[in-house]
This record gives C-alpha cells, structure tokens and sequence, in this order.
C-alpha cells in the first residue's frame, strides 16, 4: 500500500471507528425490534402508516410493506437513515483528504514532496474510498448477524447487493466533496456542495415518482441508481451500479486534473 495512503488512513482511523460504532449502535437498536412488528403485522403497518403523513411518508420510501423482512430493512435501513449516516461520513472523510489541510496550511508540505499531484489526489481519494469501506463492511456483517437472529427473511445475496449500493452512493459523495476541496481548497464549499446535492437528490428521487413536474430530473440524481433496481427485494441491479462508479471515475479524474492546475501557494 503507497505510503501516503497508509498515512491518509492512520490520520482518518478515528473518525472511521467512531462512525462504525455510531451506525452500527442505531442498526443493533431498530434491527432489534423487529420480532415485535413481526408479531403484530397490523399493528405495526398501520402505526406507521398514521404516524406520517403523506409527503412524509413518501420520503421514507412509502412505508407501504414495513411489517415485511424486506419492507423494514429497505425502510430502517437503506431508504433514509443509514444513508445519510454513511454518506456524511463520506463527505467528511473526502473533504479531509484536500481541502481541509489546505485551508490548515499542512498541504502545502505534502506537496512538496517527489509525487505528482495527480498521483496525490489518487492516493488520498484511496484512502476516503477504504475509509469508507471499513465502515461499510462492519455495518454489512452486523446487518447480516442481525437479520439472522431476527429471523428477517431478506437473501443474503439481496442483502449483500443493497450494502454494496450503500457503499457506492456514499462513495460518490465522498469522491464530489474530494473534488469540490480539490478544486476550490475550501472545506464549506466542499461540504454545502456535496450536501445541497444529496439533498436534492433524494428529495428529487422519492418525491418525483409522483410529481410529475420534477420526474425528469431523477436521472440526474445518484439516488436514482441507488434506489430504483429495489435491491433489498429483488437483488443486484448491475446497470445502476455502473452508473454510479461511472460518475465516481469522472469526478475522480476532474479532482486530479482541477488539483494539478491549481496554485496552492507552493
């Protein structure tokens, strides 16, 4: 492993165990209670369904099918909260990797260095791309021990192919706050960047299956390619993927380029 890569994950290993632990604890408490909704299918369907309302309820994925294994675990677990969470993480992590020691004045050094800024840019953004990874195994293998427990009735292989959409989704946005850092050496950019887009784009994903007049700008959204194959239910939706490492690839090479033709006041 290229050793500013090794250094990048030593600076980033805090943060990663604390948003590991983090998710982990709000999965291993809304997991464990499924046994409860399962026994008591009504109940549960209609508290949920009553406890939000319509637009509301449309943000969290319709909630139409919460009593089912695969219902809750789309709308606990990969619809709204744990996307944010890791996808936060992920920002935080890409605006780290540039923009953050540029603003503190310690970039200037790591550029100096015998290595090409391109190169540089590469290895930092292997590193948020581990960082992040390491979150998103730990939080797969607690999501799979408690589906087995909970006796949630989801395929491993569906469960498997929506972690590694969860994956891909955070790391895009990990990879736009990494670019926007790279091109503009400003953390608040970075982040607002990054965050007005996932939150645009998520709105834009569940609100425009029904409002016609902003149903045309889901495509431009990377929820669109998370969300519209159903993983959870019916397995790995290869297309979406593709587009979402196809995006990442792209932004990945502008923060290069944009990085390499920037003064950094070396």
């Amino acid at each position: 492993m290229p050793t500013l890569v090794r250094k990048t994950l030593r600076d980033y290993r805090r943060s990663v165990i604390g948003w590991a632990v983090g998710i982990s604890a709000f999965l291993s408490l809304y997991l464990s209670i499924y046994p409860s909704i399962r026994s008591n299918p009504d109940f549960a369907q209609q508290a949920a369904l009553s406890k939000y309302p319509g637009p509301l309820r449309d943000l969290m994925g319709g909630l139409a099918d919460i009593a089912s294994g695969t219902g809750y675990l789309q709308a606990v677990v990969y619809q709204l909260f744990v996307p944010i969470l890791l996808t936060i993480c992920a920002m935080l992590l890409g605006t780290r990797a540039i923009a953050a020691p540029e603003e503190d004045g310690t970039l200037e050094l790591t550029v100096t260095l015998p290595i090409d800024r391109g190169r540089l840019v590469l290895e930092r953004w292997a590193a948020v791309a581990l960082g992040v990874l390491a979150v998103a195994i730990v939080t797969l293998a607690l999501v799979l021990a408690l589906g087995s427990v909970s006796d949630i009735g989801v395929p491993m292989g569906n469960i498997i192919a929506a972690h590694t959409g969860l994956f891909l989704l955070a790391l895009f946005f990990g990879t736009l706050a990494l670019t926007v850092g790279a091109a503009t050496g400003s953390k608040a950019v970075s982040l607002a960047v990054g965050g007005g887009y996932a939150l645009a784009g998520y709105v834009v994903e569940t609100l425009g299956k029904s409002v016609d007049a902003i149903s045309w700008l889901r495509w431009v959204s990377p929820f669109h390619y998370y969300l519209d194959g159903s993983p959870v239910a019916l397995g790995w939706p290869l297309g979406d993927y593709l587009v979402l490492l196809g995006a990442t690839a792209v932004l990945v090479t502008t923060a290069m380029l944009a990085f390499s033709r920037r003064d950094v006041g070396v």
